[in-house]
């Protein structure tokens, strides 16, 4: 018989609900780490009656229902624990601790009001105290307006998030794949000294001072009889359209006149092969340039430099006002403003109602509170009704 071992020396915490992460009695064990101690404790606890594993995500969503958290904080759970950087991980935070939250709460509210001041002068007309009371519609046009400013961030929570796309374009030969492998830290793209190696687009990720950056080699922008060299040239176009910070790499090395593709991007000009080239002399260079040298060094840091600062003109800080982080949320918001807009424009207080209504609705639907007992609750509150 084979003599039972112990699992391991850990430590056993209890937390009672309502004041547990779910609201519910919730009981830890802290155990070391390895995956034998760990598939251990496992199954010897799911030999026990009604006990599992957990799945994906649910400890947070039980904190929904027990009103622990709502949605907008359950999704900066999720982002706090994918950040990969320090700004990432602030937002998240900010998220978390319910900034957000509280905004879109204090919109719903309001919404909520204009709401029951047209149910109320539609349902209880009759009625002596609630009679006079009508829609002001400047309280649902200023709600409009104060979530059209929210909406236009130019997506930069969002862009936080996901992560700042950075496109390295220039000619063939001007060290494109030597920079992002330089910055890289790793051997990410092939370099050559043959025109046109790099066809496809080579993506890296870096942690710029806090910002996550997804920076692109591309293919050398020039006239080619090449199909293939073609076709990674229109992909290097495109995938620079879509970036949010372009770099475009001349060469010093030879006369060519780096002529910057047209992107929608913010553009970098940068000059490498500075140790071959005489750019103090050279009239292709102008004082917003930044020269480099990717076999010295040189110039590396005032680049890092400046295109930390293009991305943080591009993103803000998360520490500065309260950023959208997903487009579910800027949908729901949209569709809110529309409403109160039409609220706002409409004559029939039924219509006016109805537009209300959606907006309450779409407000409700990012934290997860969509209930129509708040309307009635304000309605009987605020105008004394059945005294």
């Amino acid at each position: 018989m084979e003599r039972a071992v112990p699992l391991d020396e850990g430590l056993a915490v209890y937390f009672p609900g309502p004041d547990s992460f779910t609201g519910e009695d919730v009981g830890e064990l802290h155990v070391h780490g390895s995956r034998a101690v760990i598939d251990g404790v496992i199954d010897e606890l799911c030999r026990l009656p009604d006990v599992r594993p957990s799945d994906p995500g649910e400890f947070s969503r039980r904190a929904f229902a027990n009103g622990k958290l709502d949605l907008v904080q359950a999704e900066g759970i999720a982002d706090l624990v994918a950040a990969e950087t320090r700004l990432q991980r602030i937002q998240a935070i900010r998220q978390l601790q319910g900034g957000l939250s509280e905004l879109y709460d204090s919109w719903r509210s309001r919404a909520i009001t204009c709401l029951a001041e047209a149910e109320a002068s539609l349902d209880f007309i009759d009625e002596a105290d609630v009679g006079s009371v009508a829609l002001d519609p400047a309280k649902p046009r200023l709600l409009a307006s104060d979530i059209a400013a929210h909406l236009d961030d130019d997506q930069r929570g969002e862009r936080l998030r996901e992560g700042f796309r950075v496109a390295v374009l220039g000619p063939p030969n001007s060290g494109k794949s030597s920079l992002v492998n330089l910055l890289a830290r790793r051997e990410a793209a092939i370099v050559s000294s043959t025109a046109g190696t790099t066809r496809d687009i080579i993506e890296v990720h870096l942690n710029l001072e806090g910002w996550p950056v997804t920076l692109a080699d591309t293919a050398g922008i020039r006239e080619s009889g090449d199909s293939i060299e073609r076709e990674g040239i229109r992909r290097a176009l495109n995938w620079a359209k879509q970036a949010d910070v372009t770099v475009f790499l001349g060469d010093l090395s030879t006369d060519e006149d780096a002529a910057v593709s047209a992107t929608t991007a913010r553009t970098l000009r940068a000059w490498n092969k500075s140790d071959l080239g005489s750019p103090a002399r050279d009239p292709r260079v102008t004082n917003d340039d930044v020269v480099i040298s990717c076999r010295t060094g040189e110039g590396i840091d005032e680049l890092l430099e400046a295109l930390r600062s293009a991305i943080a003109s591009v993103g803000g800080h998360p520490e500065d006002g309260l950023a959208l982080t997903r487009v579910r949320h800027r949908q729901a918001l949209k569709r809110a403003a529309e409403a109160l807009r039409s609220a706002a424009q409409v004559e029939s207080t039924e219509l006016a109602a109805e537009e209300l209504r959606a907006a309450v609705h779409a407000l409700g639907r990012i934290t997860g509170r969509v209930d129509v007992e708040d309307v009635l609750n304000r309605v009987f509150s605020t105008f004394c009704i059945g005294k």
